[in-house]
Formats: structure tokens, sequence, C-alpha cells
């Protein structure tokens, strides 16, 4: 689905789809790209509603979610509302349940990616050892099957190589990276 085909009566119904769809999510995700002459955000309230509401997949989630992805904790998770296509994916898993999960604005996240903020610690698998944010930069593209690790920080810009496991920072941005551990495969201007 893409834009509307009469704006005209999208205004008219807009006030509508806004009234009905805040019963089951907050209004400050109800907006943006997504949502303004467009049908697409507005689909995925309706699945939304069904998964999350009605079958109860992510329920606790206050904006539209695929029910085929994980998040723990989604009031640490900080993003702007145009990128609430990131949350559309399959597979993903945002585990963020004490740390914080800041995705910058225009980042691209494929399915299977796992965003973690804490890990088990290795001495005592009952114990997680503390937890640390991770911040993706603005203009970011997080490739299929990637995992990013505790107190990773990307710069704006980075790509991240699908099936990468990023395990320390690239706050410098404007590169390429890739691999197991990832390291910088080539460096851009942007």
């Amino acid at each position: 689905m893409g834009k509307v085909k009469n704006p005209k009566f999208f205004r008219v119904i807009h006030p509508f789809l806004m009234a009905f769809s805040s019963i089951f999510f907050q209004k400050k995700y109800l907006k943006g790209k997504f949502f303004d002459s467009n049908s697409l955000g507005w689909t995925w309230v309706i699945k939304g509603i069904l998964w999350q509401k009605i079958l109860r997949f992510n329920p606790h989630i206050p904006w539209p979610v695929s029910p085929f992805m994980r998040i723990s904790n989604p009031y640490n998770i900080e993003f702007d509302v145009d990128n609430l296509d990131i949350f559309q994916q399959i597979g993903n898993y945002y585990q963020d349940m004490y740390g914080k999960i800041i995705i910058g604005r225009g980042t691209i996240i494929g399915p299977n990616v796992g965003i973690i903020t804490a890990n088990h610690d290795p001495t005592n698998l009952n114990r997680h050892l503390p937890s640390k944010d991770v911040v993706l930069g603005q203009k970011c593209w997080i490739g299929m099957n990637s995992v990013i690790l505790p107190g990773v920080v990307l710069g704006d810009n980075t790509v991240v190589g699908a099936g990468s496991v990023v395990t320390k920072s690239f706050p410098e941005g404007n590169c390429v990276i890739a691999g197991n551990p990832a390291k910088i495969i080539k460096n851009s201007a942007h």
C-alpha cells in the first residue's frame, strides 16, 4: 500500500482513524511519514490491533509492531516516529530490559537482527552482567541476521553487513563494518 489515492477522503477520515487507533496505541506514535496521507501506517495499526491487542502478541508495546519480533521493554527504546517501519520486521529481538536502545533518525534495521543491552555473566549463567545502552546513529543500516552487543555505539551512516556480530563501538561512523567480530571493511565520506 502506498499513498492514499483520494487525499480529500483521507483528510475527512483521518480524525476518525486517529481517535479509534488512540484507544489501542499512544497517539504520539500515530504520526509521521507513515500516517500523513499514507495508508501504510494505518495498515500497521489494523494489523497491530489484531495481533497485539486481540491475539496478544507483544500486547504491552504502545505502537504497532510485528507479531514476529520481541521487544523486552518498549519504554527503553528511543526512536523517531518516522522510523516506525523498523518494528515491522520478522524475527528481530530487542533485549532492553534495563538498558536503553537509541535508534537515530533514518536508520534501517533488517530482519532477524538482535540488539542486546545485557549479556549473561559467563561465570554464572543465572545472572546478567550490568546493562549497557546501545546507540545507533542517524542513517545507519543494520543488515539481516546481525547482532549488536551491549554498549555498542555506531556513528551516523554506519552500514553493518549481513550476519555481523558487533562487539565494539564505531562512533566515527561513515563506514561499512562486517564480520564476527565486526571490523571496518570500508570508510566512506558522507
